[in-house]
């Protein structure tokens, strides 16, 4: 017979729970079938029941695994107490635990204060960057002819740290999207401290709290652009600088490098949401805040309200309700959990998540309607002014991409289904010579990517390691893959590939894109809303604002009262202080063995799943509202205008192309340096991928052995395009013609050497770089010995042992 106890009676409904699901079921089941009803099309229908089956089925497996391990936890618990505590030991415990709680309570009360203090600090100082490094002004951007408020920074290398002028600087462009600059560098390991420790010159992005009058989104990309020609002016003999944007930072960077094409060296885009109507069905709830808050409206009457200035608080608070448990209850569990050590660590945070910015008008209803909302930026319509449109399709730098499936906030569709929408295959990315690379990482979550240690030591790491290479890669679209890690600790190496991947590889990331059809019709409802509020409402709601004093609306807003109340000017902060003192002297924490401090715990787990529990409920409720508004046919109709897709060219017509036709009449001519690298560019396509070791091998033959060191880098740009063009629309034709480009004996011996020398090892080359290498000696009447090339031939050897 079982045993029941007090803990069976309460665990027991907890682990058959359901959470709720059937309700979502039977509500989008409901809705269906009073569509059906109606004899209305099913494909609104069709996405609520998606959306309902894949929340349910989410919220259901996810919560009945947390509250298994809760009632697992609460189980081993009550077993411990129950057979190995006597009662008084457990008196003993609760008393001992009672006077560390109210200790950590106290300290953590201090720690509170101590952040309202650094809150109205950094709020008087106008929210100077939070960087954990030295800097030195460089050019202001108020300073310009059109002035805004960003300015470039340099980072003063700590001391230890040796930079070198000679190699490529960086360039890191921080989010402006309601926290002030900082994120990519207020910890040592970092993105700051990972272009340091590699001894480049690193340059720093970051702006003041309050925007220039009249500034707009144009104004920012031209100060960009005079940052980036500053960079090149102090380092003229290095490669052009590496343009690296954290989230809003990112897309300001594939626009600044659209709109700017011949300026930037390599660009970086880390969670970047460029495209954001991609997303799936049954995630990703924050895509549709357009929808379901009104579009560019409500940032034009928040703005008004405001005199003309759109305040980051309220995207701020847009993140922090996007996780509630996180941001209201775990955040500070945590640090009252960890009140010794954890206080630090809060405020390093807090001093950031807690600098508020703003936005002139325009650059907000900017942002709004060309990417949010619009989504023009990823269909090719965006405008930086009139006369001036942005089309990512004329970025000439190589393009990284680093997204994760654990952010919440640009999830990885957002942050590469541009791609889809730009190109049509990938043959028009080779057509146009451009390089773009994607990484995805599994788990980290958006602020991970910037601020993450282990995401600086690893991805972050590999990025700036390949930064020196990337632009010898073939133009292409790859997926950079950490295959494996060798060695432990601050001495651990990762081995690199550059896979060779084709669009359907981004479609399935996806689960179709049916989904963004609703988009459309909220992209045109915002513009007939903001033109109404434009012509019947504003001059009132202005009005009105005129009234109030100037910085009423910023004051008034929870996330900065909450702050300011809990600080040394409150009335209760003197005898927080003293208290705090008081526990410092006779602090005694506990055993973490203490049972009472592990039910501590394991409430507080329940306390999140709970908050959790209610923000998936909503979360689901929020994308089944979304769909019945805007996923009906009246809607879809009302949408039409703003649906149609980006023209794409045919495989006819890429072939047509300029570029091509010149490439393939090309064919014939050429030397040694056409025929090495059309020959690398096709062993790379014939492998499908790329490893690291060997394109470092091909950028120093490329870069520093002759003839190819007095190309220079844009004519060594130019030819790997050609050749990529022509082994990609004549690949018969690019080796029969190979004799042609080396008429002499001793050429083709030594372009064959070279060419086997930079795929390193023999025994590790598969077999259709085997094949493609007696071919390559077949058309250049030679025979395949297959010996290890080990040297460089063109350093003065023969490379043969």
């Amino acid at each position: 017979m079982t045993e029941t106890t007090p803990f069976t009676i309460v665990s027991e409904p907890l682990s058959q729970m359901t959470f709720g699901t059937p309700f979502l079921s039977q509500l989008s089941n409901g809705y269906a079938t009073v569509l059906r009803n109606l004899g209305v099309s099913g494909s609104g229908a069709q996405l609520m029941l998606a959306a309902a089956r894949k929340q349910s089925e989410t919220i259901s497996a996810v919560h009945r695994a947390r509250s298994h391990q809760s009632r697992e936890g609460l189980a081993t618990l009550f077993g411990d107490v129950a057979t190995g505590t006597p009662w008084p030991d457990l008196a003993q415990h609760f008393a001992a635990y009672l006077q560390d709680s109210a200790q950590r309570l106290v300290l953590s009360l201090d720690t509170l204060l101590d952040r309202g203090d650094i809150f109205l600090e950094h709020e008087a100082a106008g929210c100077p960057p939070v960087l954990a490094y030295r800097s030195e002004l460089v050019l202001d951007g108020a300073s310009l002819p059109s002035p805004c408020n960003y300015f470039l920074l340099q980072i003063v290398p700590p001391d230890g740290v040796t930079i070198d002028p000679m190699k490529r600087p960086y360039m890191i462009i921080d989010p402006r999207a309601g926290h002030g600059g900082g994120i990519g560098g207020f910890k040592e390991d970092s993105q700051v401290g990972v272009g340091l420790r590699a001894g480049h010159p690193v340059y720093f992005v970051a702006f003041r709290r309050d925007p220039v009058e009249g500034q707009t989104i144009a104004d920012v990309t031209r100060a960009e652009a005079a940052f980036v020609q500053e960079i090149r002016k102090r380092h003229p003999d290095a490669p052009k600088p590496v343009v690296m944007g954290n989230c809003q930072g990112g897309w300001a960077t594939l626009i600044l490098a659209a709109s700017h094409p011949d300026l930037p060296g390599p660009v970086v885009a880390n969670g970047a949401p460029v495209d954001a109507w991609a997303g799936s069905v049954g995630s990703n709830p924050m895509r549709y805040n357009g929808g379901i808050l009104g579009g560019v409206a409500t940032a034009m009457v928040l703005s008004d309200l405001n005199r003309g200035q759109f305040d980051g608080a309220h995207l701020v608070m847009n993140f922090e309700m996007l996780n509630p448990s996180r941001n209201f209850f775990r955040k500070y569990f945590d640090l009252y959990r960890d009140a010794d050590h954890g206080r630090q660590r809060f405020l390093e945070f807090e001093r950031w998540w807690g600098g508020f910015f703003l936005m002139n008008e325009a650059e907000i209803a900017w942002i709004v309607n060309q990417i949010f909302v619009g989504n023009r930026l990823a269909r090719g319509e965006a405008r930086l002014e009139p006369g001036k449109p942005v089309d990512l399709k004329q970025i000439r730098s190589p393009v990284i991409v680093f997204a994760s499936h654990g952010d919440n906030i640009t999830p990885p569709q957002q942050a590469l289904s541009w791609i889809l929408d730009s190109y049509a295959d990938v043959d028009e990315i080779r057509i146009r010579g451009q390089r773009i690379i994607y990484m995805i990482h599994e788990k980290v979550g958006h602020l991970g990517i910037f601020v993450s240690s282990s995401v600086a030591k690893k991805e972050h790491s590999q990025v700036a390691s390949v930064l020196q290479t990337i632009e010898n890669l073939a133009p292409g679209l790859y997926e950079m893959t950490i295959d494996r890690v060798i060695g432990t600790g601050t001495d651990a190496r990762f081995e690199v590939s550059f896979v060779e991947r084709h669009l359907t590889d981004l479609e399935a990331l996806d689960d179709g894109r049916s989904d963004e059809t609703p988009f459309a019709a909220v992209s045109r409802l915002s513009e007939v809303q903001a033109e109404f509020y434009d012509m019947a409402l504003r001059p009132w709601v202005k009005a009105m604002a005129g009234f109030q004093p100037t910085d009423t609306m910023r004051r008034i807003h929870p996330l900065r009262i909450q702050r300011s109340a809990l600080s040394s000017g409150a009335p209760w902060a003197a005898p927080v202080r003293s208290a705090a003192n008081d526990v410092r002297q006779s602090r005694r924490p506990v055993e973490g063995t203490n049972p009472f401090l592990r039910a501590e715990r394991i409430w507080a787990d329940m306390v999140e799943q709970s908050m959790d529990l209610a923000r998936d409920m909503r979360d689901a409720a929020y994308e089944m509202a979304f769909f019945s508004l805007y996923a009906n046919p009246f809607m879809q109709w009302f949408g039409t205008p703003h649906a149609a897709p980006r023209a794409l060219p045919t495989s006819e017509e890429l072939k047509a192309l300029p570029d091509v036709q010149r490439a393939l009449l090309n064919r014939d001519r050429g030397g040694l340096a056409e025929a090495v690298i059309r020959m690398l560019v096709m062993l790379a396509e014939s492998r499908g991928s790329v490893r690291r070791d060997r394109l470092e091998r091909a950028s120093r033959v490329l870069t520093d052995d002759e003839p190819f060191r007095s190309l220079g880098a844009e004519m060594r740009a130019h030819i790997i395009h050609e050749q990529t063009l022509i082994a990609e629309f004549d690949p018969e034709g690019a080796i029969d013609s190979l004799p042609k480009l080396l008429a002499a004996e001793e050429d083709r011996d030594l372009a064959l050497r070279v060419v086997r020398f930079i795929p390193g090892e023999v025994a590790e080359m598969d077999d259709r770089t085997m094949t493609l290498l007696r071919r390559f000696h077949m058309a250049l009447g030679r025979d395949f010995d297959g010996v290890t090339v080990s040297q460089d031939p063109l350093t003065g050897g023969t490379g043969l042992p």
